[in-house]
């Protein structure tokens, strides 16, 4: 690796922690010595660059630090662009939109030397068609960042038919489905719904009023207790 690529990968092991990380980590990661990351580290903090700490007990960046935009290694291009391709296939038509443009804009900004692994990527999602969906997938994005209720007609695997309303947390993406996560008013508990059971939509202004991240947390939660072990979605 080039001492120019791991001052650039120390940076970004430090942006990803929320915590002090040893130079023993970060050498255990780059694959070289301590030694080596003590030098990079003091290269760095003699470049400006706001990292905190000692040998022994760990470093940290100031959260305040913010590098050039799309300073990508190729491998962050890869896996942008095979994201992004998954996203295309499977997502919905507001989503697969973005994620065409958000290639279209790696492509165009990267460094020439880079743009192949844009273009030409080593990797591809497998092709997939779109689930059908009976709700309008990016207006439930949109009622999950505003914390607004959704009320449903909604006819499950049996075909049994109920009439919910319910406060959406997460959608999830599935090669042959979408299942949207939501407390239900109705069962005064969390429950899962495939889009595509879903019959009619009404998009409410009444807010469920759960701070930014509580309902997600909970549902983290509840997630966990069912399943016995930690939930990360």
């Amino acid at each position: 690796m080039r001492r120019a690529d791991r001052l650039f990968q120390i940076i970004q092991i430090l942006r990803r922690s929320n915590r002090a990380i040893t130079a023993a980590d970060i050498a255990g990661e780059l694959e070289v010595s301590p030694r080596t990351v003590y030098r990079d580290i003091a290269d760095l903090i003699g470049q400006q660059v706001p990292i905190r700490g000692e040998a022994g007990f760990g470093y940290i960046l100031d959260d305040a630090f913010d590098m050039p935009p799309l300073m990508l290694t190729p491998d962050e291009i890869e896996a942008a662009v095979l994201g992004a391709q998954w996203v295309a296939g499977r997502g919905d038509p507001v989503l697969a939109g973005a994620a065409r443009d958000l290639i279209a804009k790696i492509s165009s900004v990267v460094p020439e030397r880079l743009r192949s692994y844009a273009m030409l990527p080593a990797t591809a999602a497998r092709p997939a068609r779109a689930p059908r969906d009976g709700i309008d997938i990016a207006r439930t994005r949109s009622a999950i960042h505003e914390g607004r209720k959704i009320r449903i007609d909604y006819r499950d695997e049996h075909g049994q038919a109920t009439s919910r309303v319910i406060w959406p947390v997460v959608i999830g993406f599935f090669d042959s489905a979408r299942m949207l996560a939501a407390w239900c008013e109705l069962r005064q508990n969390f429950r899962h719904f495939r889009t595509d059971r879903v019959v009619s939509a009404e998009f409410l202004d009444d807010r469920h009023g759960a701070r930014p991240g509580e309902l997600r947390q909970r549902w983290k939660r509840h997630m966990a207790e069912k399943h016995g072990a930690s939930f990360s979605g």
